[in-house]
């Protein structure tokens, strides 16, 4: 195997596992939260290296601080904000039969 050849190989198992990263982070934020937690618990603890509990602190997923300007969606409160341009009110459909 060429050189060339496994440093593509290694180019795409990295872009492959970053889209991984993401795809899980959209779809299953809370999973990723508890195993970054996990992990960040496992590198800040007394006794590791300096650069480790760096890490640690790091990868510490953010907390929601429960106002509504941080999106995070927790209470429902916020909800999704309208188009720009719609109307405040709901008007409903009318239907009407075709005129013959």
């Amino acid at each position: 195997m060429s050189t060339g050849l496994l440093a593509q190989y290694i180019a795409i198992g990295v872009i492959v596992l970053i889209s991984t990263l993401v795809t899980f982070r959209k779809l299953a934020p809370q999973l990723t939260n508890r195993w970054l937690a996990a992990t960040a618990l496992h590198f800040d603890q007394q006794g590791h290296p300096a650069w480790q509990r760096a890490l640690g602190r790091y990868l510490q997923p953010k907390q929601a601080t429960g106002n509504c300007s941080d999106g995070c969606s927790t209470c429902g409160a916020c909800g999704p904000k309208p188009p720009a341009g719609a109307h405040a009110e709901a008007q409903p459909l009318e239907f009407r039969p075709r005129a013959k």
